[in-house]
């Protein structure tokens, strides 16, 4: 497999520098996905502003963490389990979510065990939903703009999960608490 760069402040391209100097600042190091994404500046700034867009639908944490956490657990990106479990953590999300989400079980609030649900309907059918699944989501008390937000940090995975699998993303050492593996949900 080629060995891909994980850049830091001084190897980073010109471009790169500044968004990987706000990702310093913000988590206090450089995360390996944005170390790795930097040798795309285009890439690594696309998914800096998406994911602050993200961050600014009507879905609260739990719910952005449910639709990026299940989309991390179907893709098999064992990088961004382990990063957004300890996310989800210390934004405070029920660590019976976080235990759902990590082993492919139902959620037990009805309501984010449909975003759960309508997220996983989203990722494997490459968003062409059936009629009964989006019935379901709708019935569960969301709403169109929520239909297209889970959409939104659908597209935000793609991104982060696709660049971890080609680039093989090292775990940071923030986030090993939290190691994951395919075959550790498949067994729960």
């Amino acid at each position: 497999m080629t060995d891909f760069t994980f850049h830091t402040a001084e190897t980073a391209s010109d471009a790169s520098k500044p968004l990987i100097a706000a990702a310093k600042s913000a988590y206090g190091f450089i995360p390996n996905l944005l170390a790795g994404m930097a040798e795309a500046p285009a890439l690594l700034e696309g998914y800096m502003t998406l994911a602050g867009i993200f961050n600014k639908t009507e879905l609260n944490e739990t719910e952005r963490q449910i639709i990026m956490m299940t989309n991390n657990r179907l893709n098999g990106c064992t990088y961004c389990m382990a990063a957004h479990t300890t996310i989800s953590q210390g934004a405070k999300v029920a660590e019976d979510v976080i235990a759902a989400l990590r082993n492919n079980t139902a959620i037990s609030d009805p309501k984010l065990e449909a975003l759960r649900q309508f997220s996983i309907a989203v990722n494997e059918s490459r968003g062409w939903v059936k009629q009964h699944d989006l019935d379901a989501f709708l019935a569960a008390g969301y709403t169109q703009q929520t239909v297209l937000e889970v959409i939104l940090g659908t597209s935000l995975k793609v991104m982060s999960n696709y660049t971890n699998h080609i680039t093989q993303t090292p775990v940071d050492s923030a986030f090993k608490a939290n190691a994951w593996s395919a075959d550790e949900s498949e067994a729960a």
